[in-house]
């Protein structure tokens, strides 16, 4: 007897989170289709019943990662405009977020693994990154000079950011990056944030 389609959405759901959540702890080549399933509480068989292979999972995952991420979050409250933006660079620029004690995103915990990724992986990636960009950029007001670019400039700063903070050892310069980098984007973005 074939399984509901909600059934089987739900566990293509839990698939993605848990592969998501082991790609960013340790990257795509430490992590076996089986430990995401085990991860997930499924069978190894059933992982082929929802995807064809580990890069098209990966690619799949970087999607997941993003609607469960901060800014996703926030986008479901009442926050809006530099409400909006300033808690999301907030949270984004903290050190739980460096240290993965909440959905982290993929774009700052995915950047090495998919610039060796292939098209497909490429592609979902920056897709993620053009909607974070649209976001940011309709969140600023219609009449911020040079809105695309601001949001660009600060997207990549947080990312950066946060990437770069994640390979540090030495917690005193993780925060004074992390700080620096959430003064300097409200300053970039400007009068959006006033």
């Amino acid at each position: 007897m074939p399984w509901p389609n909600e059934q089987k959405g739900r566990s293509r759901e839990r698939i993605l989170q848990s592969a998501f959540d082991l790609f960013a702890a340790r990257g795509y080549d430490k992590v076996t289709i089986s430990e995401v399933m085990r991860e997930a509480q499924m069978t190894h068989g059933a992982f082929y019943n929802h995807f064809g292979s580990k890069q098209e999972l990966y690619a799949e995952a970087i999607g997941a990662g993003a609607r469960a991420s901060a800014l996703a979050k926030l986008q479901q409250t009442e926050a809006r405009g530099a409400e909006l933006l300033t808690e999301f660079m907030r949270i984004y620029l903290n050190e739980a977020h460096v240290r993965q004690e909440h959905s982290p995103c993929p774009l700052a915990f995915l950047a090495t693994d998919v610039a060796n990724g292939e098209g497909e992986v490429r592609g979902a990636y920056t897709q993620v990154f053009k909607r974070l960009i649209s976001i940011m950029s309709r969140t600023l007001p219609a009449d911020t000079p040079r809105r695309r670019e601001r949001a660009l400039a600060v997207s990549a700063m947080m990312i950066g950011g946060v990437a770069v903070a994640r390979a540090l050892d030495d917690e005193r310069t993780v925060k004074a990056l992390l700080h620096a980098c959430q003064v300097m984007g409200e300053g970039l973005l400007g009068e959006g944030l006033t």
